[in-house]
């Protein structure tokens, strides 16, 4: 339990920044248990001249460090977690930190790459660009004595055990709350926070994001609009990732966009099709196409680039996207149910006809409308705020998918308002389903099920062993009983007797915190 005294202790050096930073105001007190309440109000008392304006949480995440500020951006994925409004306030969280040294950068490097930084780079300079995880500088790399310029990618000194420590407190925090709480364990926090823990984990060895570009430039080779800079992976390693550099048009330069003569609306169709593309072409899409991650190059094709945070799919969840999209545009609203149940998304004790109802609620309304008024982003958001109201547990993958479609139609509709978004997604949609529900699907589908039968039926013969093996096991378990020997018994009920006393102590630890904190402010 000294751990658990840690947690409370770090916990509490962050509780106090968010009580500085006014946090606590922008909380429903209706939303908290009443002993939540007083702790809310005493927060209140300490809060710094000119925390009421601006955005109070993102000012918090940030001078909490590196693992806080990926935590807010995070959750700005996840309005099923923190609510619409705070994941809308989330959402402008900039992960903009000041840049580490030249020379912490070069020594990095360096130590990385196992030789000079002069002997890897004809040229390094200094960073362009500085995140929570890691900075980028411009080098050049000579091949065949030309020049030729690249982004290198380094991490942050000693960024991997400060993670670690932040992420210990945000799963005990998680772990506690699903404890007691029924609606944490609907929401899995634990899950959530595992999700973010192994999204944190890729993004910190550069080596996973090379070949998450490597994996796309494979999927996009023959897409006409988009394309992703080529790895050079004799300069890449866990901590630096070496690329082509981009000399395109970032998306956010408007004035350049204006400038070059490009056609904006055809511009939009290009991001949501290819957006749409790879999603349900291939199940792996880029979960960050905001406009300063997008490049437009001089043959007229959309570059990415930041590929840290990834989307993937399986069959399953595309062809639930795919058949849902195709539901509302035909307004088959039982269909649309029939595919959560068939999912296993939705439990099976309630009734597809009441689903299909709640579904008709969100889906008619879209038939009175204008197409470029009708998100599919704010559809799908409709629909997994729906899915709650029927047992539908959390599906991070959909969510990320509906975040993320949300930024694109945002980004799309910036270059031309009237987008008919169903329009230019339709030949993507059709051309998916065609190919995978269609006669063709229905039997490459029946081909790929014989083949796991017979894979099954190969491995029939151990399976029985195991069972075998297991029934003996219980079968002298129903006989003989479960036997605590003494020593074991011993043992815990010291465990237990030293958890209760770690625990009592943690409670007065924080009991006197507050104290503390209440008796510097009624002396201030």
């Amino acid at each position: 339990m000294i751990s658990a005294t840690t947690h409370i202790a770090r916990l509490a050096r962050a509780g106090l920044v968010f009580a500085r930073e006014g946090v606590f105001g922008v909380i429903d007190p209706a939303l908290v248990p009443p002993p939540a309440q007083l702790l809310m109000k005493l927060a209140r008392l300490i809060e710094r001249p000119g925390a009421k304006s601006g955005p109070r949480l993102s000012r918090a995440l940030t001078r909490l460090g590196p693992a806080y500020l990926k935590l807010g951006q995070f959750l700005a994925t996840r309005p099923d977690v923190v609510g619409v409004v705070m994941a809308r306030d989330l959402e402008s969280l900039q992960d903009r930190l000041p840049p580490f040294s030249q020379s912490e950068a070069e020594a990095a490097i360096a130590q990385s790459l196992e030789k000079p930084v002069a002997q890897a780079f004809a040229s390094l300079g200094p960073s362009v660009a500085a995140a929570s995880i890691a900075q980028v500088h411009r080098g050049e790399v000579l091949r065949d004595g030309v020049r030729h310029p690249v982004a290198v990618k380094v991490l942050r000194p000693n960024v991997s055990s400060r993670f670690r420590r932040d992420l210990s407190d945000f799963f005990y925090v998680a772990h506690k709350a699903e404890a007691h709480s029924a609606e944490a364990r609907r929401l899995r926090l634990v899950e959530v926070i595992n999700t973010m823990s192994r999204s944190v984990a890729m993004e910190m060895d550069l080596r996973l994001e090379a070949a998450a570009l490597s994996e796309m430039a494979e999927n996009t080779r023959d897409d006409p609009d988009f394309r992703v800079p080529t790895v050079d992976w004799d300069r890449t390693t866990h901590n630096v990732l070496t690329m082509e550099w981009i000399d395109g048009i970032a998306l956010n330069d408007h004035a350049r966009l204006a400038q070059a003569h490009v056609d904006l609306p055809d511009l939009g169709r290009k991001i949501i099709q290819s957006f749409l593309r790879h999603a349900l072409r291939d199940g792996f899409f880029h979960a960050d196409m905001h406009p300063g991650n997008m490049f437009l190059d001089d043959t007229g094709r959309l570059v990415a680039v930041d590929f840290g945070i990834m989307g993937r799919l399986g069959l399953k969840e595309r062809r639930f996207l795919a058949e849902i999209l195709l539901g509302f545009i035909t307004r088959d609203y039982r269909r649309v149910a029939e595919v959560h149940f068939e999912a296993g998304y939705v439990p099976g004790h309630h009734s597809v006809e009441n689903f299909a109802q709640a579904i008709r609620a969100i889906g008619e309304p879209i038939h009175n409308r204008t197409a470029e008024e009708i998100s599919m982003a704010k559809l799908l958001t409709l629909l997994l705020e729906v899915t709650g109201l029927f047992d539908m547990q959390t599906r991070p993958e959909l969510i990320l998918l509906q975040k993320t479609m949300v930024v694109v139609e945002g980004v799309a509709r910036g270059f031309d308002p009237k987008l008919d978004i169903w329009k230019v997604a339709d030949p993507v949609v059709r051309e998916w389903i065609e190919r995978n529900l269609g006669p063709i699907g229905r039997i490459q589908g029946a081909m790929a099920g014989a083949g796991e039968l017979g894979r099954v039926a190969a491995n029939l013969p151990a399976i029985a062993s195991r069972a075998l093996t297991v029934l003996e096991h219980l079968e002298g378990m129903v006989r003989h009983g479960v036997v605590l020997s003494p020593e074991t018994v011993a043992a815990l009920g010291r465990a237990e007797r030293s958890k209760n006393r770690w625990r009592t102590l943690a409670l007065w630890i924080m009991a006197l915190t507050f104290i503390g904190v209440l008796f510097a402010v009624l002396r201030l």
